[in-house]
């Protein structure tokens, strides 16, 4: 039996001149644990070495509910300053306008003061991916479009994206924009498949943007199941697992890569050995027979 194309080993970040690796290494918990920068300068380096060249954070990431805003920025950002060759290694990528306890501001003045504080923290000149982080439905996307671009301009920011954008909130943000946003970061995962069915990934290929996979192992939900859709999931990634000597989470990953969008999972371990094996998602091969089983298996009932 035939099997699906395997992943190409980088990708085009639209006209932009930036590749990135078909698997990306985010940092959401890298500031957690009083992780030094020694150690968190040892995770980039493993990600870098393993061929990850696309490493994901956000401005929020590290904080707890009352602190910790742009504690995972701040630490990159030391590891950076301590090794500055690392930064041309990596396509940097950093989310903004999340505001707590707003929760959201995408205002000019917002997003101005939060792409300078990221620039800052992360003591770099320039951000290679810059994306909304949630959208605020209280500003008009011309004025986050005007924001946007003149960060561009002004050569604080390369390219453009969204995360946890509707279809529709990401054509209304395109048609204000002249610069093509070149990402999507929606959650996906074999546990979460609405993106497949909705037309999220149908907008992607038509606007030729790289959907970037948060959560792609479900949360942990497919390391140790619970419910019994969970399990059945988990199955249908254990068929390909075994047949191929891979982690389920490695299957995970690779499932998600076989879709003709280009879907980039987002690795979120802060283990240097859970990074390097999920690289291994590149080479697992799919059937559509074996992919339809694990579809199947997240639907909970057949295909029509």
């Amino acid at each position: 039996m035939s099997h699906l194309p395997l992943p190409p080993v980088t990708r085009k970040l639209g006209e932009s001149g930036l590749e990135i690796s078909s698997i990306a290494w985010g940092m959401w918990r890298l500031a957690e644990g009083g992780r030094s920068a020694k150690e968190a300068a040892a995770l980039v380096h493993a990600a870098l070495d393993a061929g990850i060249t696309l490493l994901d954070t956000a401005d929020i990431y590290g904080f707890d509910g009352t602190s910790g805003f742009g504690d995972a920025e701040a630490l990159l950002g030391e590891v950076l300053a301590a090794e500055p060759a690392l930064r041309a290694r990596m396509v940097l990528a950093t989310k903004g306008g999340i505001l707590p306890p707003l929760p959201y501001d995408q205002s000019t003045a917002y997003l101005n003061k939060a792409i300078d504080d990221s620039l800052r923290r992360l003591k770099t000149e320039s951000i290679d991916l810059w994306q909304v982080h949630r959208p605020d439905i209280l500003t008009h996307p011309q004025e986050v479009a005007r924001a946007l671009e003149d960060a561009v301009a002004a050569g604080k920011i390369r390219t453009l994206g969204v995360s946890n954008f509707t279809i529709h909130q990401i054509t209304a943000l395109q048609h204000f924009l002249s610069q093509k946003l070149v990402t999507t970061q929606p959650e996906v995962s074999p546990l979460r498949i609405t993106c497949f069915e909705n037309g999220e990934l149908d907008q992607a290929m038509t606007m030729g943007l790289v959907p970037l996979a948060w959560s792609p192992l479900g949360g942990g939900r497919l390391a140790s199941p619970v419910s019994e859709r969970d399990r059945a999931v988990a199955a249908a990634l254990d068929v390909v697992a075994q047949e191929q000597d891979v982690s389920r989470t490695v299957a995970a990953y690779s499932w998600l890569m076989a879709h003709p969008a280009g879907i980039v999972p987002i690795i979120g371990s802060q283990q240097a050995d859970r990074i390097n094996e999920g690289v291994r998602a590149l080479h697992v091969n799919w059937t559509r027979e074996n992919w339809y089983a694990v579809l199947v298996a997240a639907r909970g009932e057949r295909l029509p």
